[in-house]
């Protein structure tokens, strides 16, 4: 007999609690089978499709796109037919498959994982958590993601008088959100919801439009909160030195992929962040402050900057010690054309030790870029600009560049940090001093 079943939004690791629809890849009425994809989802690390373990036909689809959905709340509903089983074995309610770093079975189980990719619960649909929330007369709120309550306290509301639209009446952020757009929309003392009013005129006390407000969620919430987070523990500081970088772009000019493809110059600066931080590797490293000890990691993973229409991402090239240069410029087009799709996985956008920070595509010369915590350094590089500049005793127009390095100082004092830029500085003048780094 047919029955209906509802896949929940899995337990997607890396501390996350909700995740945002991008698509849907189905509609009501649609037949899927087993682990087919039916959604895309964005959380704070990257863009996924979750298959759904089931087969059958889609009754019913939980949310549209754009709306947030906390861990453990319904994505979709599918009517099955229910086989009966041989005497003696479970019957099977599905698939058990398991994406990299995600899960889609309704039982708690765990898989092995990739060393870069920790392994992660798949839970049962969460039951309210026993004084998460005020009680009111019906008993507990049902409220899962602390995210959902602390936007609730932001604003003044008073979770139990707001109706939740998940599984067994979960309070999802959707449903704050349209509890606070209704109590901005009503007058003071109307309505069951009540919310803390901004300002009744403009930043210079006059009448004026409204502002806009940009929910902050998703990647730019986690980039938020990592950013805070950095500056409130890391005491950083930065040096920087301008350099000759005419040498540099005539021997990329020079050089090419085994496939034919140029080597960009940011997978050149790459092999020269390598090299530095083999001979300096008290910046290749972090504090744990729980221990009171740096630690120095034995393995560079590299991340740099990509900017995409997703906002800002590092991507994590991995073991970027053991690769040539050729190897790393492959890995960072793979990698940047990844966050340009939104299609990067967890394991590309964690565990970096080192960021490289070019800056200068968008046309500045300078920055003091904020630590990618827990990262102890950060290069950063600004525009590649024609300047006069004195060259084997003469004056010429030479093609200069600025670079600046941002380093934790308790990792490391001035002079070790001078040490390290001027090794860059001195590879990007002359780089064929590479050679003797290999």
């Amino acid at each position: 007999m047919p029955s209906v079943r509802e896949f929940l939004l899995p337990d997607l690791g890396e501390g996350l609690t909700e995740a945002e629809i991008v698509r849907w890849l189905v509609a009501d009425g649609d037949m899927v089978a087993v682990d087919q994809p039916v959604v895309e989802v964005e959380t704070a690390k990257a863009t996924v499709e979750l298959p759904c373990p089931y087969a059958g036909v889609v009754t019913r689809r939980y949310g549209g796109e754009g709306d947030v959905l906390a861990v453990g709340a319904p994505l979709v509903a599918v009517t099955v037919e229910e086989t009966a089983a041989p005497a003696g074995e479970p019957r099977a309610t599905g698939s058990g498959s398991v994406l990299v770093g995600y899960g889609t079975r309704e039982t708690p189980r765990r898989r092995p994982a990739p060393a870069a990719v920790p392994a992660v619960t798949v839970p049962v649909r969460p039951a309210p958590v026993p004084g998460s929330a005020p009680a009111g007369p019906a008993g507990p709120v049902p409220v899962v993601s602390p995210l959902v309550r602390q936007l609730a306290r932001r604003h003044g509301l008073d979770l139990r008088s707001v109706p939740g639209s998940g599984a067994g009446g979960l309070i999802l952020r959707s449903d704050v959100d349209a509890a606070i757009r209704r109590a901005e929309r009503e007058p003071a003392g109307v309505g069951a919801v009540t919310a803390v009013p901004g300002p009744a005129h403009g930043p210079h006390g006059s009448d004026g439009p409204e502002p806009v407000r940009v929910p902050l969620r998703g990647r730019r919430a986690a980039a938020a909160a990592k950013f805070s987070r950095s500056r409130r523990e890391i005491p950083d500081a930065t040096c920087w030195v301008e350099a000759d970088a005419t040498a540099l772009l005539e021997a990329r000019a020079a050089l090419a992929r085994p496939d034919g493809a140029p080597i960009g110059l940011l997978a050149l600066l790459a092999r020269i962040c390598v090299a530095g931080l083999a001979r300096h590797p008290q910046l290749n490293a972090s504090v744990d402050t729980a221990r009171e000890e740096i630690v120095r990691w034995p393995a560079t993973h590299l991340g740099f900057a990509a900017q995409s229409d997703r906002g800002l991402t590092v991507p994590v090239v991995r073991d970027a010690h053991l690769r040539d240069t050729a190897g790393l410029a492959a890995e960072l087009a793979r990698l940047t054309a990844a966050a340009r799709a939104g299609t990067l996985t967890p394991a590309e956008v964690t565990g970096g030790t080192f960021t490289l920070n070019n800056y200068g595509v968008f046309g500045v010369d300078g920055s003091t870029p904020i630590l990618n915590h827990p990262e102890a350094a950060m290069l950063g590089v600004g525009r590649i600009a024609e300047k006069p500049w004195v060259h084997e005793g003469r004056l010429a127009v030479r093609r200069t560049v600025q670079l600046s390095l941002t380093f934790d100082h308790r990792v490391c004092d001035g002079a070790e940090a001078a040490g390290f830029l001027r090794h860059v500085a001195d590879r990007v003048e002359r780089p064929l001093r590479l050679l003797e780094d290999l």
